[in-house]
């Protein structure tokens, strides 16, 4: 294998419950985007998702049981090693985690919360948790939304607030940490019964997408960094006609020139892009996944990529760059695949 090939890294999480590998290690092709596996660890069950230092030398991965829990990885080599125990993080279902503030903040999707995990300066997790958020409320929903239920975390670009998605409140929240405590700054409602999933922010930093799960749409909101207001504008649909069924939304990603979004619709199995139109959406077309249930999108190098839980396979599209339409290049076997992230 020629050395530019394995010059790049994706690792990609499964869960183990469900016959996943655990932390997979593939490589990149610089030119085609093709992923290659090179390996795997199973440090940690169910590892569903990751997230990389800004060095990009550990590697955080959420532990997606009921006790719950965020382990990290030294990923120096092709084949991740822990660095240290992994560390409790006092709810359950973690579903997503992300770096802010010295600290790895995870969403709690059973238990409805938001930790805080300190980071040492070495990239290890400092081996307690600091503080947890414990997300209040619920929706009309009467199976999905009896509670709170955090779907994802993440800081907003300028860095300045963390802000959580909330399928089960309808809501988005903005915080900040106090003390190593994740606190609310404010709680931004939308559409009661929307489930919103997961929001991706514009490029711009000024506008932000929130994908719904239980109502297969996209939510439109402007951002105000200096305020940390987020103020919901129009709502997409991602299909272009109705489901026959529950749709499931999953994954959203806006192209790095800011022109496009993608989501991901796992009850359909497709790709959806849209076409960013001043400060609304336009559905432009959707594409097969490739696979049946893709469960997380990524972009990386012009690349965009859709882990497909159920058949245990991660595909990679070419992106038109006119249309932003992708078309499907390949396919790499990862049973149980639930999310990719790039170095």
């Amino acid at each position: 294998m020629a050395d530019g090939y394995r010059r790049r890294r994706a690792f990609i999480g499964s869960f183990t419950a469900a016959g996943g590998p655990g932390l997979v290690t593939a490589a990149v092709h610089p030119d085609t985007g093709a992923l290659a596996v090179l390996g795997s660890v199973d440090g940690v069950p169910d590892p569903s998702y990751l997230a990389l230092s800004p060095d990009g030398d550990t590697l955080y991965a959420v532990s997606e049981t009921a006790d719950g829990a965020v382990a990290a990885y030294r990923v120096k080599g092709d084949k991740p090693v822990l660095a240290g125990p992994p560390v409790p993080v006092g709810g359950s279902g973690p579903t997503h985690l992300s770096l802010y503030a010295g600290h790895v903040l995870t969403a709690n999707y059973g238990s409805g919360s938001v930790t805080a995990v300190p980071v040492r300066a070495d990239g290890a997790l400092a081996g307690a948790r600091s503080g947890v958020l414990q997300h209040v409320g619920g929706g009309p929903h009467e199976q999905r939304q009896r509670g709170p239920h955090a779907h994802q975390v993440q800081p907003d670009p300028s860095g300045r607030w963390a802000v959580s998605v909330d399928l089960g409140t309808d809501s988005v929240r903005v915080c900040t940490l106090d003390g190593g405590t994740p606190a609310l700054h404010r709680e931004i409602a939308l559409r009661p019964g929307c489930g919103p999933r997961h929001l991706a922010f514009h490029p711009d930093g000024a506008s932000a997408y929130v994908v719904n799960e239980l109502t297969p749409t996209v939510t439109v909101c402007r951002w105000d960094a200096e305020t940390g207001a987020l103020r919901p504008l129009t709502e997409t649909p991602v299909l272009p006609g109705a489901p026959a069924g529950d749709a499931y939304p999953s994954g959203i990603v806006v192209s790095p020139d800011g022109r496009f979004v993608w989501t991901a619709t796992r009850g359909e199995d497709v790709l959806s892009v849209f076409t960013v139109e001043g400060e609304g959406l336009r559905l432009t077309g959707t594409v097969p996944c490739g696979g049946h249930w893709p469960r997380a999108l990524a972009e990386s190098g012009g690349f965009l990529y859709a882990a497909n839980e159920r058949s245990g396979n991660v595909t990679w599209f070419a992106v038109d760059q006119e249309t932003g339409l992708p078309r499907y290049d390949g396919s790499v076997d990862v049973p149980a695949a639930s999310c990719a992230v790039f170095d």
